[in-house]
Formats: structure tokens, sequence, C-alpha cells
């Protein structure tokens, strides 16, 4: 009897195997298909995200727009004062040479005994017209004056988007200094006398951001 059943126990062995296989590869068969379709859900979607991305298109209309109403700013007296195209500064809404033959220097905060700082202080002055002031005042450097006197926006958008002109800043850093750098930020709280730009600063940030998010594209 025990020879038989030694004979029999490689038998039913090979037969469970067999019913394990049938029973299990359907379900290895169902999990690999599964797989195979997650993956190539995934490839799907990544390919639609890349088309969409490359299918992208900024708006040159609306991006020049944008700039068209952030000119309005940088083209007021409070912004182009402090950006001549000469070495002087600006005065007054009228824009006059700043008068004591104030040079711009070539760190943009004077000369010699003629410092910005010896009039300008670290805010301003009461009083109509009198001296304005900030703890950053100065013009630009003489490296990298950013002229805005005398420019259209076209030309002055260009130079503001050149790197070799704007201190090597990226547009993202742009936004960031018009945003919120407190010298900027005087231009709207200019002291008694003199006028505000035409758009408040939100507004004036937002025409930036627009104008990057569309492309920044320049006008003519």
């Amino acid at each position: 009897m025990n020879k038989i059943a030694n004979r029999k126990w490689p038998i039913l062995s090979g037969l469970a195997l067999l019913l394990i296989l049938v029973v299990c590869l359907p379900t290895l068969a169902q999990q690999q298909a599964a797989l195979a379709t997650s993956s190539n859900s995934v490839h799907i979607v990544l390919a639609a995200s890349a088309a969409a991305g490359s299918g992208y298109k900024s708006d040159a209309a609306a991006a020049q727009a944008a700039f068209n109403r952030a000119w309005a700013v940088f083209d007021s007296p409070r912004c182009r004062n402090c950006h001549p195209s000469g070495d002087a500064p600006l005065q007054g809404d009228d824009g006059h040479v700043h008068i004591q033959d104030v040079k711009r220097g070539p760190d943009g905060k004077g000369v010699y005994g003629m410092k910005c700082s010896t009039c300008h202080q670290a805010a301003n002055l009461p009083g109509g017209n009198m001296p304005p002031g900030n703890p950053k005042w100065s013009l630009p450097s003489a490296n990298m004056k950013m002229v805005i006197q005398g420019e259209t926006a076209g030309q002055f958008c260009r130079q503001l988007k050149d790197p070799a002109k704007n201190g090597h800043r990226t547009l993202a850093q742009i936004i960031e200094h018009v945003s919120s750098d407190e010298l900027v930020g005087w231009g709207w709280n200019p002291g008694d006398g003199r006028t505000l730009p035409p758009l408040d600063r939100p507004e004036f940030v937002a025409a930036m951001k627009a104008w990057v998010d569309n492309g920044a594209a320049c006008p003519q």
C-alpha cells in the first residue's frame, strides 16, 4: 500500500500545480493588462499635456497694450525725472534740469560734496515742493542708466528687457522690482506739491504682469 501511495503523490502534486496555474494565470494576465493600460494612460496624459504646452501662443497685441498702460506711469514725472537721458536729474512736473548743477556720479548718488543725501533724507520733508526723500534716493548708476526721458514706449520696453541694460534681471525679477522696491513705491508718495502717476501701484503692477504673461512683446 505504501508503494502505491508513494507513486500517487507525484501525480497528485502535479495535478495540484496544474490547477493552481489554471486558476492564477488569468489573474496575472489581467494584472499585466491593467498595468499596461495604466502606463499607456500616463503616457497619453503626458503627451496631451506636452501638446497643450507646445500649442501655447503668446498674445503680442495684449502684451503691447498692457505695456502701453504701464508706460503712462514710466513716462510720468515721478519716474522720468530720475531716469534722465543725461547725467543731471530732473525736477518738478515740468521736468526741468535739477538746480545746483547736481550730477549723477558713478553710483547714481551724486559727486563730491553734492551727494544726493546732502538734501534728500530718508523721508519727504514736510511742505510744498520741499526735498523729497527715501532711504534709497539716487539715480540709476552710470553703467545702467535705464533712460526714460526722450524714449518711446517701445524703445524703453526693449531697454527694460535687455539684460545688459537692466542689471541682468529676468522678467520675473522686473515684476518683483516694480512690485516691492521701496524707491519705486515712493512714486505714489511723492510729498506735497507733486502729482501722482496716472495709475495706482496695483494697477501698474497688474499691467506689467499682463505684459509678461502675454509674452512680453514690446510696442513698435
